[in-house]
């Protein structure tokens, strides 16, 4: 068995970044996950995420699925919720009422955090959804804004209302009192 720690993490993906072989550094990640020991500090859903990450740089969608799948099937903790990763992969591959059944889902159990909401709404202001992204973006501001955050927290909730802004710009729309929270 393996423990792989954020170190290593960073590694494996600056060195996909320097050499534009996300596919072999996909194929590192699966593997790692395949053999991690239970109580690594990157879990093995995190690393089935990372891999699947690194299918959609290398464009390889049905990949990507395939590893945000194992990730969900596991159950294990990650950064960003595989289901929403899977949505936006999904989506990549014109299977449209798939990726909204997905996102359907997350949004009856509630994301978990911050980054999710991140993700989501950004994927669908990518995919000209901006409905869908600005509902999103609400949802997350909603649901963590009165919460004791840390500093950490309140950076991704300030990212989501900024990202929340620039959709309700794109709609047209005024500025409304989540809007003006970034001026606090």
């Amino acid at each position: 068995m393996t423990r792989v720690t954020t170190a290593d993490l960073d590694r494996l993906e600056f060195r996909a970044v320097q050499s534009g072989d996300h596919d072999a550094v996909a194929r590192e990640l699966t593997d790692l996950a395949n053999r991690v020991d239970a109580d690594s500090e990157i879990s093995r859903a995190e690393l089935f995420v990372r891999s699947g990450e690194q299918w959609e740089m290398a464009q390889e969608f049905e990949r990507a699925t395939a590893m945000y799948q194992r990730a969900i099937d596991d159950g294990g903790t990650t950064i960003i919720d595989a289901r929403a990763l899977q949505a936006g992969a999904l989506l990549e591959l014109d299977r449209i009422d798939d990726a909204y059944a997905q996102f359907d889902r997350l949004r009856a159990e509630g994301a978990r955090n911050l980054p999710t909401y991140i993700h989501i709404a950004e994927t669908l202001q990518a995919h000209d959804d901006l409905k869908g992204a600005h509902d999103w973006a609400t949802l997350g501001v909603q649901r963590f804004r009165h919460q004791d955050v840390s500093p950490y927290v309140h950076d991704l909730l300030l990212e989501l209302l900024r990202a929340r802004f620039r959709i309700r710009m794109d709609l047209g729309q005024p500025e409304d009192d989540l809007d003006r929270l970034l001026d606090e």
